[in-house]
């Protein structure tokens, strides 16, 4: 079975939550509408009940045992004696209530002197009745009696019409719910057509922002955002596909071409093996560090292990000895830091293969703690990087200078491959100036 839709569902809460209000509403207002009544009829019939009593009391009963017709709508009053006789009643017992429905009537109790109660209908047709019984001077009763026809019929008409509005009410709580969700709902529309129309050709199509800061506005703004980066990312895996394809294209040529020439010759020559050779090692190593960006793209998070920088840092330059300029170490203290050593220290030996392409004299590598960091500095006395280009150099094959990272056997992706280590450690790495002239790389992590 299909499940509702948003809208649905929300309409039929709308008319749940309504029906359960007026329910609650409903028994509450009556129950205190006929608590209400009783209380004021009861009220009523207990004080004609008093003024009789009163009279009794001064003596001044009116000759025949014929009382006044009691006032504010009281039925019956009538007196009876400590025998059960009948002593003074109001009106003619033939024309009103039956005297004889007061004998159910519960007597005051002890340190009581008056008892009311509503008694129920004495015979089919009849009506439910409000009666007091007060206790007067002489051995005398007082009954009081007020019949609940009106209170029932107030009553029933709250209960009438509780039932006669709940339905338009529930159904127009319906309506205005479909109705406010639908209009709320109308950007999700949009939106999901919008997405619709999104494929891997067209990331450049954006969900409309209906504008405001409520919670559909904000998920626009996050679809469109999202899309952005999509976009961007996309935009990046074909220029990396393409610089890759161009990059692998020239040493297979190249090697391709040599042993073309090697199997021409009668007895090849070791020049041109070795030079098949050498571009065979750089397909090697161009094939393995596209193997490992493509780990760190889509890979897990490095698995944090204590690691210490400075010693990273030394051993890094302890393997330098035999480089073609002199590598010192700066690292003063032990500079804890939680991460991959492996990946950590690839990080660290790309940055210092990349400043010993380019100094003149010396590298330094420092290793420190600054602001809650931990960093690892690599500092060379050559050209520099201009200003305009020290974000540029950290993208995948950019060659700042024509054939540089040929000539030198570089592969185009070190820094690359640094700056994903170190993001993917919440940290980055930044090229900045020397003070003393060339380039500074610095990388940063938690």
């Amino acid at each position: 079975m299909a499940r509702a839709t948003v809208r649905a569902r929300t309409a039929a809460a709308a008319a749940l939550a309504m029906a359960a209000v007026l329910a609650a509403g409903g028994l509450w207002l009556h129950a205190l509408l006929r608590a209400n009544l009783l209380d004021n009829t009861t009220g009523r019939t207990e004080l004609a009940a008093r003024k009789v009593a009163a009279q009794l009391d001064s003596r001044t009963l009116p000759p025949g045992g014929r009382l006044p017709a009691p006032e504010s709508g009281v039925d019956l009053v009538l007196v009876r004696d400590a025998a059960g006789r009948t002593v003074a009643t109001t009106g003619d017992p033939r024309h009103g209530p039956d005297p004889h429905e007061l004998d159910g009537a519960p007597r005051p109790g002890p340190g009581e002197d008056s008892r009311s109660a509503v008694l129920p209908p004495a015979h089919p047709g009849a009506e439910r009745r409000a009666v007091v019984v007060l206790d007067a001077p002489g051995a005398h009763t007082v009954y009081a009696m007020t019949v609940l026809g009106d209170v029932d019929d107030a009553t029933r008409a709250v209960e009438i019409g509780l039932l006669a509005g709940a339905p338009p009410l529930i159904a127009f709580a319906a309506a205005l719910a479909w109705w406010v969700t639908g209009h709320a709902l109308r950007p999700v529309s949009a939106i999901r057509t919008e997405l619709a129309a999104v494929t891997g050709s067209r990331l450049d199509r954006r969900v409309p922002d209906p504008g405001g800061a409520d919670e559909i506005a904000q998920l626009a703004r996050t679809v469109n955002d999202t899309l952005d980066r999509l976009e961007r990312s996309d935009a990046r895996q074909r220029q990396f596909t393409a610089d890759a394809s161009h990059e692998l294209r020239n040493p297979l040529a190249a090697v391709r071409s040599r042993l073309e020439v090697a199997l021409a010759m009668e007895r090849p020559d070791r020049e041109s093996v070795a030079a098949a050779l050498a571009d065979t090692e750089r397909l090697q190593r161009i094939a393995a560090d596209l193997l490992l960006l493509a780990r760190l793209d889509g890979g897990p998070a490095p698995r944090p292990e204590p690691v210490d920088l400075a010693l990273l840092a030394a051993e890094d330059v302890a393997r330098r000895g035999g480089a073609r300029v002199a590598v010192r170490l700066d690292a003063r203290a032990p500079v804890p830091a939680s991460g991959d050593p492996a990946r950590l220290e690839r990080a660290l030996a790309n940055l210092v293969d990349n400043a010993l392409r380019y100094a003149r004299a010396e590298v330094v590598v420092r290793a420190a703690a600054q602001d809650g960091w931990a960093v690892l500095e690599v500092t060379d006395d050559g050209p520099g990087i201009p200003e305009a280009d020290r974000d540029r150099v950290f993208e995948r094959f950019v060659r700042l200078a024509a054939d540089r990272g040929r000539a030198s056997g570089g592969t185009g992706l070190g820094l690359a491959i640094a700056r994903e280590i170190a993001r993917a450690h919440g940290g980055d790495v930044r090229a900045l100036p020397a003070p003393a002239g060339g380039a500074r790389l610095v990388l940063r992590i938690r």
